[in-house]
């Protein structure tokens, strides 16, 4: 009776060592499962950072109003009276630009899509375009927010000079850091892939890349929403 107990208990050991195919109690494979504990703990990381940010363009526009002479200082007075007059920050941003660089990043989301699905039937000529493409335009977006720090800064707006350019910086900055990581990652892929280790048996690994990446342009939806929209 025991023998028949145990013999398939040691097929099922059997397969789960040599399948590759470890699941958790969720019916998650343990890496896809690790991965999406990682994405929870950026989520908490990013909330910190956008409530710190809040908490600083409220107090700094309520200094620059009040005429604060320590925040007043530190910028250019031009830039200053367009802040006071409009009581907020949105004078300094370039919506247009902005959208259209946001545009691009979440288009390389659509890219990121066809990639995975490239790698599914094994066409590894389409997944060596959509990986490249997805960088490209990662890179796009990259060299956007490139320029425009540079701009903010020639308009007065430094990283020390007050709490709100500290705030802004740290939370957008913080965010392009992460789709610098997206964009090296998509770069390993496509180094694989003319290694020829990248087919079929790999979808998990650009699976868990395509999370990161949806999960990077997710964010900046949000911080484009609160930083850039709402005044």
């Amino acid at each position: 009776m025991t023998d028949v107990v145990d013999a398939p208990l040691e097929t099922v050991e059997n397969h789960d060592d040599h399948g590759g195919g470890h699941q958790s109690s969720l019916g998650l494979s343990n890496m896809k499962l690790a991965f999406w504990l990682f994405l929870g703990s950026e989520c908490l990381l990013f909330g910190a950072l956008i409530s710190a940010y809040l908490i600083s363009k409220t107090r700094f526009i309520a200094e620059v109003v009040a005429g604060n002479p320590n925040v007043v200082s530190t910028m250019p007075e031009e830039l200053i009276h367009e802040f006071q007059e409009a009581g907020s920050v949105e004078p300094m941003f370039d919506i247009p630009f902005t959208s259209l660089s946001s545009f691009v990043l979440l288009m390389s989301s659509l890219a990121m899509v066809l990639a995975h699905s490239a790698v599914i039937r094994d066409d590894l000529k389409n997944t060596r375009i959509w990986l490249g493409t997805t960088a490209l335009l990662g890179s796009v977006f990259i060299g956007g927010q490139i320029y425009e720090f540079t701009a903010f800064y020639r308009e007065g707006l430094g990283y020390t000079g007050n709490l709100f350019g500290s705030a802004f910086y740290t939370l957008t900055g913080f965010h392009g850091i992460h789709v610098t990581g997206g964009i090296i990652m998509l770069l390993s892929l496509l180094f694989l892939s003319f290694k020829g280790k990248l087919n079929s048996d790999r979808a998990e690994t650009v699976e868990l890349v395509g999370l990161y990446w949806h999960f990077v342009d997710v964010v900046w939806v949000l911080i484009f929403t609160i930083v850039y929209l709402i005044p």
